[in-house]
């Protein structure tokens, strides 16, 4: 199975996600007010649990939302419970999860972590 090179950076090799997950068609302006915002805090965490290049897309014709964003640290599984673990995550989490529809049979909630609440997509191109 192919797997996306690896690239060196300060913290180690960068790989990249794609996720999926549908919005609610009745709150497309509220999710999308809250992220003209995103409190600091959820930002920062972002930011210190070694995610880069995070962008959020939305497809209004099936309502999907898909996220794409780097990771460029070494323990993401560590830095996914960091994340996990902040009250404002979980707080921003439970607002934004109430907007959509996770794509993942079983999923509960962004804060429960298993199975995710995003849809993990497999990378099968990329080219820089």
């Amino acid at each position: 199975m192919w797997s996306p090179p690896a690239s060196p950076t300060a913290t180690g090799p960068v790989r990249r996600f794609g996720q999926i997950i549908k919005l609610k068609p009745e709150h497309v302006a509220k999710y999308k007010e809250m992220h003209v915002a995103v409190w600091p805090d959820v930002l920062d965490q972002i930011t210190d649990s070694n995610i880069r290049d995070y962008s959020i897309f939305h497809d209004a014709d099936s309502g999907i939302l898909f996220a794409s964003f780097k990771y460029i640290g070494t323990d993401f599984e560590a830095d996914m419970r960091r994340m996990r673990e902040n009250p404002y995550v979980r707080e921003w989490w439970k607002l934004t999860d109430s907007l959509q529809e996770s794509l993942v049979p079983g999923a509960k909630s962004s804060e429960d972590g298993e199975p995710a609440w995003w849809k993990n997509l497999e990378e099968v191109f990329y080219t820089h």
